[in-house]
């Protein structure tokens, strides 16, 4: 994640990331993309079973059962392999992981052994008794998918009147005291209602905004031609910087991050170095912390089979199966792609393997494969001219 709020407002510092990087205990939320630590956040999707069917779903999630997913004795085995790992945060997902019965128990366990279990969901099955079980258990953070206004978000989740629960849910949740954000993945139909969701957050008093990009996943494959332009990516995040700046000037604390276009670090860098020269090293720096795209390194994804893939997008490719072998033990492994994609600076080709900020970026893997029909070729989705991927 590239955070717009924290780079483009100075609020991390080197000097905050070193005071914990390598660290055995808690990492703080907000320093967690500067980590150096290779204990990744992992992505658990416990189901694939979903009330509702998204034109952008990357695992085809439908409303029905199905056969071999992680029991919760299996389920809490894993998680208490994660726990003696010491992983920063555990993200429970889907589907939509509130149709799992043993969600609360999960997440109580979670808790109990000093993780950070998170939620991602659509929002839609959250009311007063959902958030009070939420919170009870200890989740600490809840992200909410919106994908636009409400005539938007309804054709894109396949259900009328989705958005009004989901904005129900995000309501509802922060009624109860728990943290939560909105997750809008942007695209070439829903990217003028961009300005809908800034009001919405300024409107809510929602505290976090995540912009995922497209990634050809799923039924994501199908969209690539439904991904916006590099033009209109750049005028994107032009805008996005815009309000991540007015919304601070206002004092509205709300944190504003992008995801899944690391192309995003660089912009913003460029903007500071043009802007306010004298913090230009130290952003490089905390870029360098980052490290770009973390899929394999930072960043885990496991299934609802068990199965460890690089990331959510990755469903294709398996490094192990947490009912064969533990998560700890699949995670250090030697497998030959998980190798690659922690060195990715010395793989990536094209336009990416010529960029001066590969080592702070690496370009989308999937999308490159999806497109140019090879792994390391470049990120079709970067939108950076060439002298913008100039190091100056």
């Amino acid at each position: 994640m590239i955070g717009c709020t924290k780079l483009l407002c100075g609020q991390a510092t080197v000097s905050d990331a070193i005071k914990h990087r390598g660290q055995e205990g808690d990492i703080p939320p907000q320093l967690l993309q500067f980590s150096a630590t290779n204990r990744p956040l992992v992505v658990w999707n416990m189901t694939n079973r979903c009330n509702l069917k998204c034109l952008h779903c990357y695992i085809n999630a439908e409303d029905r059962k199905y056969q071999d997913e992680l029991s919760t004795e299996e389920a809490e085995a894993f998680i208490r392999d994660l726990a003696g790992m010491k992983v920063p945060v555990l993200l429970f997902s889907g589907g939509e992981p509130l149709l799992r019965k043993d969600i609360y128990q999960l997440g109580s366990l979670a808790a109990e052994l000093g993780l950070r279990p998170v939620i991602s969901t659509n929002g839609t099955l959250i009311d007063a008794a959902a958030a009070a079980n939420i919170k009870a258990a200890g989740f600490q953070y809840v992200g909410i998918s919106i994908d636009g206004g409400p005539e938007t978000h309804d054709h894109f989740r396949s259900i009328p009147g989705a958005f009004e629960m989901a904005l129900r849910g995000i309501r509802t949740c922060l009624d109860h005291g728990i943290k939560t954000g909105i997750r809008f993945t942007v695209n070439k139909y829903n990217q003028e209602d961009l300005p809908v969701i800034f009001d919405l957050i300024e409107k809510e008093g929602i505290p976090r905004f995540c912009m995922y990009h497209l990634v050809y996943a799923g039924r994501g494959a199908e969209m690539a031609d439904m991904d916006t332009s590099i033009e209109e990516k750049e005028a994107i995040l032009n805008y996005v910087c815009q309000k991540t700046l007015e919304l601070a000037a206002k004092g509205i604390e709300t944190e504003i991050l992008t995801t899944d276009n690391h192309a995003d670090g660089i912009y913003l860098l460029n903007k500071i170095k043009a802007e306010n020269p004298e913090r230009a090293a130290e952003v490089i720096q905390l870029l360098e912390m980052h490290g770009g795209c973390s899929a394999g390194t930072k960043f885990a994804n496991v299934d609802p089979r068990g199965n460890v893939h690089p990331c959510q997008f990755w469903q294709d490719y398996t490094v192990g199966n947490v009912r064969e072998k533990p998560f700890s033990e699949i995670w250090t492994s030697d497998d030959a792609l998980m190798v690659k994609l922690r060195e990715k600076q010395l793989h990536v080709t094209g336009s990416c393997g010529e960029c001066q900020y590969k080592q702070l970026c690496g370009g989308c893997r999937i999308r490159a494969r999806a497109v140019k029909g090879d792994l390391w070729a470049e990120d079709p989705a970067c939108y950076l001219s060439a002298e913008e991927r100039k190091s100056k």
